[in-house]
């Protein structure tokens, strides 16, 4: 397998769950974003972006769907939750929920405050959007509440998905997203051997 990466960017996501499940893969790290600094990307990924895994065939660029994949496919795994587990469907939710509803307003933040030129930064714009992360944001907290991990009582793919999102807001500037449960979960989480292969240099 191949996996096109940047560092800090979704691609983490892939790059984590690789490292968890031990798979062996050739690592291409892109300057941000490659779709500037690396137009030959696009003949990989016409869309720019990152992550892109290849596999034989198959290119995935979705970060979550690509976790999903892999704990599918490359199982079985602790870090899957199968159909007939409790918690397969707080399992499903959670992995799309942290790219649709947690990473998506979080992009728009990181855009009107860092990428566009000075003139076309927007203040309203990433005020808004980084006020609808954080209330989505709650719901992390809350599932929090009482127990380690997000769902099916250990660590799965779904703490790496959501754990992007948080490590984005924190890269943002999002301080408020670090609640006491939030904060305890991430250092559980962040303490893992994978995680620390996943984010050398």
């Amino acid at each position: 397998m191949k996996l096109y990466h940047c560092h800090n960017s979704r691609s983490l996501r892939v790059r984590w769950a690789l490292e968890e499940l031990g798979l062996d893969y050739e690592l291409e790290t892109l300057p941000f974003p490659p779709r500037v600094f690396a137009k030959h990307y696009k003949e990989v990924n016409p869309l720019g972006t990152v992550p892109a895994l290849i596999d034989g065939d198959d290119m995935i660029t979705e970060s979550a769907g690509a976790c999903q994949y892999l704990g599918e496919k490359y199982g079985p795994t602790p870090l899957a939750v199968g159909v007939g587990e409790p918690g397969y469907a707080a399992y499903v939710n959670w992995l799309h929920r942290s790219d649709a509803t947690l990473t998506f307003p979080q992009t728009i933040v990181f855009r009107y405050t860092a990428l566009e030129p000075e003139e076309r930064r927007l203040p309203q714009a990433a005020a808004d959007y980084r006020g609808w992360f954080l209330g989505r944001w709650r719901c992390v907290d809350e599932a929090l509440q009482e127990r380690d991990y997000l769902c099916a009582d250990r660590f799965t793919m779904a703490d790496i998905a959501v754990g992007f999102a948080y490590l984005f807001s924190q890269l943002l500037g999002i301080k408020e997203a670090a609640t006491p449960n939030v904060a305890a979960w991430w250092e559980r989480i962040s303490a893992r051997e994978a995680y620390a292969r996943a984010t050398a240099e």
